[in-house]
């Protein structure tokens, strides 16, 4: 049985998509594809998810979604500076108007002082303008972790789509 919190979410992201005629691209790295998995679990999500990035590696972000070389390097992957490239890159190499992308600590190793476990960069999208971004601090083991991941992700994808129309 599909998580209902996430089903509802993501049935609510197509539909806000599909009335206003967009599609969605996801850019993923700590959540391994799951916001792309959470929107597909709904029937009919071809008429409004384009297409995910599952990239894990810095050699990952920069060959399929142009993250710059430098950014990485002064920055790290799980920076909001890498998640709006993560954006920018999944709507520049799609056919999406909306993107969603996330780069974060799940855990259970892994974290360091400035960056614990938990720490997480989300940035959302849309091709007409620069994304937006924030840092959360999620709790919970890496899959608490990455559950909250996606959740935030697909309220974020709402949110930018009511705060324009």
């Amino acid at each position: 049985m599909p998580d209902s919190v996430l089903y509802k979410l993501a049935e609510e992201v197509g539909a806000a998509l599909k009335a206003r005629g967009l599609m969605l691209a996801t850019a993923e790295s700590c959540t391994g594809g799951w916001v792309s998995e959470a929107v597909t679990m709904v029937p009919g999500s071809s008429d409004w998810f384009e297409r995910g990035f599952v990239t894990y590696t810095y050699i990952s972000k920069r060959e399929m979604l142009g993250v710059k070389e430098a950014t990485l390097a002064r920055h790290g992957a799980v920076s909001e500076e890498v998640v709006r490239e993560m954006a920018e890159g999944a709507l520049a190499r799609s056919h999406a108007q909306v993107a969603v992308a996330v780069s974060g600590v799940a855990g259970p190793s892994g974290g360091t002082p400035d960056k614990p476990v938990g720490f997480v960069c989300l940035a959302w999208g849309r091709k007409d303008g620069k994304p937006r971004s924030e840092t959360k601090r999620f709790s919970g083991d890496r899959e608490a972790v990455r559950r909250q991941s996606v959740e935030h992700a697909l309220k974020g994808v709402l949110a930018l789509l009511r705060s324009e129309g």
